[in-house]
């Protein structure tokens, strides 16, 4: 065989290969691409990206570079360039009771115990639809989207309002129904609770953006055979379980008087930890507490604006987190904080922890903005979904303005998002995809009508207490 008949064999051979170099040489289709002057991606790298990109094709993100590569790599229908912002992955609230934004300021500086039971259960006995339920939520999600939420975990009544709300929305949520042991809007019995639940449970199983939860509201709230019972019925649907835990002195002292054992060592030994649970609040947790949430990988829900509010006490937050507890953030509701604004609760985060103990570096803004993302999705059992910016997850993302004076001069990127940067500041905002707030405006919600029905059930809510 002459030597040109051998060189054409090996060319015909190598035709494949070349061709899919050719292939990967060419840029990828994409739906969008967002740029910024950083992005901070909250990976396992903790990368903070200069002159950077995000690619998102249907619901995921394909690409996170530099601005120049993702450009090579990928070409795009629609482009989104902010090159005086910070581009991050979306915040996730751990805790939050979103329809009682409704409620907000209708009773202040007063203890947990007399908040609820004077002016919050008596105002929901007589308000409480769910037609109110879903404006309350519409209301709340639109706050927390303009805001740089994309995720929220709630707990309330007619939680299929607040589902629907979501997605109507474009919000991701893990919404839990309220199990509670005495007569409420939407059931009379617990019995009655746990049957909505289940439905509840069925209908949205395996919705994109809703994921179904079971909340019974706290132990002391609850029997035990209707706790043990909340729990079998999340683990029968694989669901997460949603509940307040020693969020006040007055819990942990009750219980350990009842039973002597404190409220974490009680649904320990109940079976409530076997399974996904996501715990509001601890603050009255002692080391064997914080064991046992170890132990079982329940995630924290810590909420320094209520706690602070209804001076509940301060969660010991760098102990958790010390431990290996997953520890996210939450505003709590609007009724008790009164606000949805999670860049406050980073920055109160940090500085309630620097300030008890006397540590300036107790928690610094990294760890902040950690449970805001990374740490929230942990908590909630879906950080291969969500909590960064990273191929292969959700496109949940925020694009947060540079170009004001409380942004101006930035050193570093993860400090000012921390400690100087607003809610109001966020201009864009992306959910599963696709964008919901473009410039600061919703584009999935009416804002006139929701704040038009707010002012309606003030009215309602004020001539009820009278």
């Amino acid at each position: 065989m002459s030597r040109s008949c051998k060189f054409n064999g090996r060319l015909w051979a190598l035709l494949p290969v070349l061709f899919a170099v050719a292939l990967r040489a060419q840029p990828q289709p994409a739906d969008w691409i967002w740029s910024a002057r950083y992005v901070i991606t909250e990976d396992p790298r903790h990368r903070v990206i200069e002159n950077g990109a995000v690619a998102v094709r249907g619901e995921r993100i394909v690409g996170v570079d530099t601005a120049a590569a993702i450009d090579a790599r990928f070409h795009a229908a629609q482009r989104l360039d902010r090159p005086d912002a910070i581009l991050a992955p979306g915040l996730i609230d751990t805790h939050t009771h979103a329809a009682m934004s409704l409620f907000r300021g209708i009773a202040d500086d007063l203890r947990l115990q007399d908040w609820l039971e004077k002016y919050i259960f008596p105002a929901e006995a007589k308000n409480v639809t769910p037609e109110f339920v879903r404006w309350g939520t519409r209301l709340g999600c639109l706050e927390m989207l303009l805001g740089g939420t994309t995720t929220f975990t709630d707990m309330y009544y007619f939680e299929d309002q607040v589902a629907e709300a979501a997605k109507e929305a474009g919000m991701r949520g893990v919404l839990g129904e309220t199990i509670i042991g005495f007569p409420v809007a939407d059931a009379k019995t617990p019995r009655d609770s746990l049957a909505f639940t289940e439905k509840y449970l069925a209908r949205f199983r395996h919705d994109p953006l809703v994921t179904p939860a079971v909340a019974p509201h706290a132990l002391y709230t609850n029997s035990d055979e209707t706790l043990k019972a909340a729990r079998a019925l999340a683990n029968r649907f694989g669901a997460p379980l949603i509940i307040h835990l020693s969020e006040t002195r007055k819990e942990n002292d009750d219980e350990l008087a009842k039973r002597h054992a404190t409220p974490t060592q009680t649904l320990d030994n109940l079976g409530v930890f076997n399974g996904r649970t996501v715990a509001a609040h601890c603050v009255w947790v002692n080391e064997a507490d914080m064991a046992i949430l170890k132990e079982r990988h329940v995630g924290v829900a810590h909420c320094p604006s209520s706690n602070m509010k209804l001076a509940s006490g301060v969660a010991p937050v760098t102990r958790m987190l010390a431990l290996g507890i997953a520890v996210g953030l939450g505003p709590d509701g609007p009724a008790s904080n009164n606000d949805l604004n999670l860049f406050e609760e980073m920055d109160l985060a940090a500085k309630l922890q620097k300030v008890t103990r006397m540590d300036p570096q107790a928690l610094p803004a990294s760890t902040a903005l950690e449970m805001a993302t990374m740490g929230g999705a942990r908590v909630l059992g879906m950080e291969r979904e969500i909590g960064s910016l990273e191929a292969g997850k959700r496109a949940d993302m925020i694009v947060v303005r540079l170009d004001r004076p409380n942004a101006a001069p930035l050193y570093d990127p993860v400090s000012q998002m921390v400690y100087a940067l607003k809610g109001e500041d966020v201009r864009d905002v992306m959910v599963n995809g696709r964008p919901v707030v473009r410039d600061a405006r919703i584009l999935t919600l009416n804002e006139a009508s929701i704040l038009a029905k707010a002012a309606e059930y003030r009215a309602q809510i004020s001539a009820s207490l009278k």
